[in-house]
C-alpha cells in the first residue's frame, strides 16, 4: 500500500517528463527529488515485466521456470548487490568529484560483478536476501567494503585512483578491460576477502597460470598468518604449518573479450549465452558505448541486466556499525536488451571457490565454447612459449596500507600496465 501511494504521488509530480529505460534524476524537479530521495527506484509503471513465458530464465548459472517460479525468480535477482550512482560523498583525492554520475557506470558494474563473487565465496549462491531481514555479519561486511569512502577497499575513490594507472584520469569513463585490471590490482590490498583475481590476455585462459597463481597465494597467504600468529605467541605456535596449509586460493576469473568490430558478430551469442549457465557465472560486464550495464542472465535472445543509472545519496555506516542496505537492492523487474544490441566489448567473469570448481570451469569451456568453429576465447594447458613468463601479482613493497597507498597517484608506476585485449577476428 505504501509503495502504491509514494508510486502514485510520484506520477502525479513527474507527468510531462520523459523516461527512457530508467529514470534520469538529472532531470527532476528538486522538490521531487529531495522529497524521494532514494526512493525514486521504484517505479511499475516504467519497467517492464517479465512475458508469460514456458522459457527458463538462466540467472549467474541457476535456472528459473518462469511461468511457475516467478516470485523466486525476482528474489534472486534482488539478492544481488545494486551498485549505482552516488552523489554527496567525499570528493576523490581530496578535490575531485563528490559524485560519480556521468562517468562511474562501468565501475558501479565491476562492483556488482566483484560483490557477487565475494557473496559466494562467504555465503555460496544460494543465500538469499531478504528485506528488513538480520543478515550474516559476513554480508555487513561485504557491503562496507564498497561504501564510498576512501578507507573501504573496493569504493569508487579507490578504483577511480588506480584508474589513473591505467591512463584513465579521474572523472573519465571506463572500459570493461580497465575496470578489470582496476579489481586486479586492487585485490592485492584485500586480505579478508583473499581473492586471487586472474584477468586473461590475447582471448587467452592459460590453466597452468591460474594453478600457479592460486596455489602460490595460497601458500603466501597461509605463511603471512603463521609469522602473526607466531610473533603473537612463539610458544604456541603450529607444529606442523604445511599440513594445514590451503591447496587453493579462491578464483576471480575475469576474460575481456571483442565480440566483433562494431557490433557483436551473431556466431558468439550461443557460447556467450552458455556462459550464464555455468555454476561459476559472475556474469558480464559490457552495455553500449559509454553505458554501461552489469549482465546476470538472459530469457530466450534477450539478456537481463541491472542498470547503475540511477543517482542516489551516498550511504555511510551508521553508529552501530552496521549499513541501511535498502537502496544497495533492486526490488523491480530488472531490465533487458536484445543481445544483439551489446557493445562487442565485454568482460565475462566466473568464480571458483575451490581447484574442482576450476576445473569444472574447465570442462564447461571445453565442452560449450571451445566446440565452436569460430571460438568466443582460447583455453589452453601451458603457458603461450611466446608470451614474457607468467609471475603471480603481488602487492607492492610500501610501508603505508592500501588505501593510503592509492590515494596517492605517484606509486601507480610500480604497476605494469596491461595491453588492451585484441579483436577477434570475424
Amino acid at each position: 500500500m505504501e509503495s502504491e501511494i509514494l508510486n502514485s504521488a510520484i506520477a502525479e509530480e513527474m507527468q510531462g517528463l520523459s523516461f527512457i529505460g530508467h529514470i534520469q534524476k538529472d532531470i527532476m524537479p528538486k522538490p521531487v527529488l529531495s522529497k524521494y530521495e532514494n526512493q525514486i527506484t521504484i517505479f511499475n509503471d516504467y519497467l517492464e515485466d517479465f512475458p508469460d513465458t514456458d522459457e527458463l530464465v538462466w540467472i549467474l548459472g541457476k535456472q528459473h521456470l518462469l511461468k511457475t517460479e516467478k516470485s523466486k525468480l525476482l528474489a534472486d535477482i534482488s539478492a544481488r548487490l545494486w551498485f549505482t550512482y552516488r552523489r554527496k560523498f567525499s570528493p576523490i583525492g581530496g578535490t575531485g568529484p563528490s559524485s560519480d554520475a556521468g562517468w562511474g557506470c562501468m565501475l558501479r558494474c565491476g562492483q556488482m560483478m566483484l560483490a557477487q563473487a565475494l557473496i559466494c565465496r562467504h555465503l555460496g549462491r544460494d543465500w538469499n536476501w531478504e528485506k528488513q531481514k538480520e543478515q550474516p555479519k559476513e554480508y555487513q561486511r561485504i557491503l562496507q567494503c564498497f561504501l564510498d569512502r576512501k578507507d573501504c577497499c573496493y569504493s569508487i575513490h579507490q578504483m577511480a585512483q588506480m584508474g589513473v594507472g591505467e591512463g584513465k584520469s579521474i572523472g573519465e569513463w571506463f572500459g570493461p578491460n580497465t575496470v578489470a585490471q582496476v579489481l586486479k590490482k586492487l585485490a592485492l590490498f584485500d586480505e579478508w576477502n583473499s581473492l586471487a583475481v586472474y584477468v586473461s590476455m590475447d582471448n587467452t585462459v592459460v590453466i597452468e597460470d591460474i594453478k600457479k597463481m592460486c596455489c602460490a597465494s595460497a601458500l603466501s597467504a597461509d605463511a603471512a598468518v603463521e609469522s602473526r600468529r607466531d610473533s603473537l605467541n612463539a610458544s604456541t605456535q603450529s607444529k606442523g604449518p604445511s599440513a594445514c596449509r590451503p591447496a587453493w586460493k579462491p578464483l576471480l576469473l575475469i576474460v575481456p573479450l571483442r565480440l566483433g568490430i562494431n557490433q557483436i558478430n551473431p556466431v558468439y551469442v550461443d557460447a556467450f549465452k552458455e556462459c550464464f549457465k555455468m555454476p561459476q557465472s559472475l556474469g558480464a560486464l559490457g552495455g553500449k558505448p559509454n553505458n554501461a550495464y552489469y549482465f546476470i542472465g538472459f530469457l530466450g535472445d534477450e539478456l537481463i541486466f541491472l542498470d547503475p543509472h540511477t543517482t542516489q545519496t551516498f550511504v555511510d555506516t551508521e553508529e552501530n556499525g552496521m549499513v541501511d542496505d535498502q537502496t544497495f537492492h533492486c526490488l523491480q523487474p530488472p531490465q533487458r536488451m536484445n543481445i544483439l544490441n551489446l557493445d562487442p566489448s565485454v568482460a565475462l567473469g566466473f568464480f571458483c571457490q575451490e581447484e574442482k570448481d576450476f576445473d569444472s570451469w574447465c570442462s564447461l569451456v571445453q565442452k560449450e565454447i571451445l566446440k565452436e568453429n569460430l571460438r568466443m576465447f582460447e583455453l589452453v594447458q601451458k603457458h603461450p612459449p611466446h608470451w614474457p613468463p607468467f609471475v603471480p601479482p603481488a602487492k607492492p613493497e610500501v610501508t603505508t596500507t592500501g588505501a593510503e597507498f592509492i590515494d596517492s597517484t605517484e606509486h601507480l608506476e610500480e604497476f605494469d600496465l596491461e595491453e588492451d585485449f585484441e579483436i577477434l577476428s570475424i
